[in-house]
């Protein structure tokens, strides 16, 4: 896990994101403890109460669960609830502005998957690799 105090993100949603990404990833699956709130606190050198509160955040999106006196766990469905959020937003964010962004470029929606599926060779548009002038 690692956190960027540059960053305009708060470190506690820094955090919350970091723990996400190691569920997604399998680090800590579903129903298997993660590192308590003074583990992390430590390991990254951050105020505990900031710690709790990106836990918080999780909690409160019934993502882990607190079990008193023992710790925090993956909550069950936890990956698939962070996985349909996450592409949701990846809709909202990035793809409708790719399509608006197209549109007005006056590429069809066939155009920008033939860009997506040459991507590792360069963008190519009806043939001619998007570089070449008229």
């Amino acid at each position: 896990m690692q956190l960027d105090p540059g960053s305009e993100k708060p470190i506690f949603i820094q955090l919350a994101e970091a723990v996400e990404d190691c569920i997604l990833k399998g680090i800590y699956p579903e129903e298997t403890q993660i590192p308590s709130t003074t583990e992390v606190a430590v390991t990254l050198k951050v105020n505990p109460a900031t710690v709790n509160h990106g836990m918080n955040l999780l909690v409160d999106e019934e993502i882990i669960y607190k079990k008193r006196g023992v710790g925090m766990f993956v909550s069950p469905g936890g990956r698939e609830k962070i996985l349909a959020r996450r592409k949701q937003a990846f809709f909202q964010d990035f793809i409708l502005p790719l399509l608006e962004e197209a549109k007005n470029l006056g590429l069809s929606p066939q155009d920008v998957v033939g860009m997506l599926n040459h991507s590792g060779d360069g963008a190519v548009v009806e043939g001619r690799n998007l570089d070449e002038h008229d």
